[in-house]
């Protein structure tokens, strides 16, 4: 028997990065954000501080990084004999695609804003020709001590980039702004930034996504299969490229797929239609990737329907048409996206859609195809552009099948 295992694609992969680790309390966060970066198939140099050494051990971070931990300029205590190895900060910062500095401690700020070069870390960051990211780390009051605030601001005016602090318990057990940003948000921030796409940069993308319940009684509705992954996966790829994406989500389990993403959650047909129609006059790019009910029941009940012998029959009536609607306002400079779920003569319902409703691209799915459609992790998609062309693509896993839809919105908005 084959098994199929989806490890999410990452824009980190291959990527070189240099982890620079100072004196805080935070540094044991380094082994997951470590560990983090390695399974997104980055090469991961650790670089330490001595103070750094007083709170994590340089073999956990090798071990994690699968690389030595470098510390001094002289790998070993026998430099005086001629016999230490050199470290070439110089090279390693040629090497580095980014260097992340998390914690960045208080002290190491210091040192950075004012150029002083008294270890192997601070001599990497001046020799570096990639961008730098600080993450920094220590006590509510030393984060917001002028001279703190002072050196953030001078270290942001040279072009490093910060990610902030975040708000919560601190070792000293006080609450507020100063604690290092949870390993996850920092692998987040680095994917935005490998991520970006010039073209996509301050696009407004609208995005629909999930399941709407139609309201029977209080306790049930009519509803379909899907789980809102595919158009999770999309607006996470856009939001990474630059984009702002506002996202209308039916009822589903996804968490948020990008800080910056904007999110209006909605229940029926009617509530996604008047949360899409309100936004879509500001969107650039529109992608309808939700399924929406065709039909909702003409009179729901305000009280539970309780069981009775014999059959129950529900009038239904059509919902809005939120395709429909909104490819007749369409305008020259937006652009549409849609989706289509189809059982039989697929190709031939696609088109007609596409033609009808005005998109510029529509998206096909079979639930013919195995893997793909409602509830999977994988999809096979078809694509068809507005001239009838057709591009179609292997079973893939939703991420990378949202970066493929990506990458044919990029090529288009290049043409116009």
């Amino acid at each position: 028997m084959r098994f199929l295992f989806l490890v999410r694609m990452s824009v980190l992969a291959g990527k070189k990065i240099v982890l620079g680790v100072t004196g805080s309390i935070a540094a044991y966060k380094s082994a997951l954000l470590t560990r983090l970066l390695v399974k997104a198939g980055a090469e991961v140099q650790v670089v330490m501080t001595q103070s750094a050494q007083d709170f994590i051990t340089p073999l956990t971070l090798a071990t994690l990084s699968k690389r030595p931990v470098l510390s001094h300029f002289v790998a070993d205590d026998n430099a005086s004999r001629g016999t230490g190895v050199w470290n070439n900060h110089v090279e390693l910062g040629l090497w580095a695609d980014v260097i992340v500095i998390a914690p960045a401690s208080a002290h190491t700020l210091a040192k950075l804003a004012h150029g002083f070069c008294e270890d192997f870390l601070s001599a990497v960051y001046l020799s570096a020709k990639c961008p730098v990211f600080l993450a920094p780390a220590m006590d509510l009051d030393m984060y917001r001590h002028p001279t703190t605030l002072e050196n953030l601001r001078r270290l942001q005016s040279y072009g490093n980039l910060l990610i902030q602090a975040e708000h919560g318990e601190l070792a000293s057990g006080l609450v507020g702004e100063g604690r290092l940003a949870e390993p996850e948000h920092i692998v987040v921030e680095l994917e935005r930034h490998f991520a970006q796409r010039p073209l996509l940069r301050q696009k407004r993308v609208l995005i629909t996504a999930g399941p709407t319940q139609e309201k029977i009684d209080p306790v049930r509705f009519v509803s379909n299969h899907s789980t809102g992954k595919m158009g999770y996966a999309i607006a996470r790829v856009f939001a990474q490229a630059g984009a702002e994406v506002t996202l209308v989500s039916g009822p589903t389990n996804q968490p948020l797929p990008d800080p910056t993403v904007r999110r209006l959650p909605v229940r029926s047909a009617q509530e996604m239609y008047e949360a899409t129609t309100e936004a879509f006059p500001q969107a650039d790019i529109v992608i309808l990737a939700a399924a929406v009910a065709d039909y909702t029941p003409a009179h729901p009940a305000d009280q539970k329907i309780k069981k009775k012998q014999g059959t129950l029959t529900l009038e239904l009536v059509k919902t809005v048409d939120i395709a429909a609607t909104l490819g007749q306002q369409k305008r020259a400079d937006q652009l549409m996206v849609g989706f289509a779920l189809e059982t039989q003569n697929e190709l031939q319902n696609a088109l007609a859609k596409l033609q009808a409703k005005n998109f510029d691209f529509i998206v096909l799915n079979s639930l013919n195809d195995p893997g793909a459609g409602f509830g999977h992790d994988t999809n096979k998609i078809t694509v068809i552009d507005k001239k009838e062309r057709i591009h179609e693509f292997v079973l893939k896993s939703k991420d990378e099948v949202a970066a493929d839809l990506l990458k044919l919105v990029e090529e288009q908005v290049s043409i116009v």
